[in-house]
Formats: structure tokens, sequence, C-alpha cells
């Protein structure tokens, strides 16, 4: 059975599996309030098109529950308060994890990869 590039539970089940270590990136690159991670972890490319906000919230509130991220409201300038959040060392530690767990998951499709291309090649 080939991959289904637009299946709903597939394009849905990508973005839940990787939606932590993108919230985690996104606030290593730069404390951010909630909307502003949104935008900010699409580039990521684990999101298609808008992320939904209420998914990414359930996430930041289960990150802050864990100890991988923090929050405070920001008053300043004009508006209305902000929940800003933050890594905490704890999350760059759970993010070093990701990394090499994404690492070791890159290295191995690669391999599958170059062995295909091997046997190809030999076809010709």
């Amino acid at each position: 059975m080939l991959p289904q590039k637009n299946h709903p539970k597939r394009r849905q089940g990508k973005q839940e599996r990787y939606i932590q270590p993108s919230i985690l990136l996104g606030l290593l690159l730069k404390a951010s309030y909630g909307y502003e991670l949104i935008q900010n972890i699409q580039r990521f490319g684990f999101v298609e098109g808008q992320a939904p906000p209420g998914m990414i919230y359930r996430h930041l509130r289960q990150l802050e529950e864990d100890g991988l991220v923090s929050s405070n409201w920001e008053t300043k300038g004009a508006g209305p308060a902000k929940r800003m959040y933050t890594i905490t060392e704890e999350g760059k530690e759970v993010l070093a994890i990701w990394i090499d767990y994404m690492n070791k998951r890159a290295s191995t499709l690669n391999d599958f990869i170059e062995a295909y291309k091997k046997i190809k090649k030999q076809d010709k």
C-alpha cells in the first residue's frame, strides 16, 4: 500500500507526533506567546497549514505541567496581557533527546534510500 499524502489521520498524526519538539525548538529560538509561537513553528515543516490553536495551547499547558516550559503574563505595551512562554533547562534537555532521536531516524531513512539507489543503479 502506497503512502497517502493527503490522508487526514496521517496528517494529524504527523502534527501531533512532532509538536512537542517543534514547540520546544520554537521557544529555544525565543520566548513567545501562543499565537506568535504558532506562526514560528510552521517553518519546521511538521505542521501543515495553520496549526490549530487549541492543539498548541493544550501542548503548552502539558509542557508547563511537565516542567519543560514556564510562562508568565506580560503586561507591557498597549493591548491585553499575553502569556509568554519560555523553555526551561529541563525542556532543553528533552529537546536534545528529541534531536538525537530524530537524527537516528534520519540516518536510518537515509541508509534505506541509499540501499534502494544502489540496487536501482545495478539494474541499469
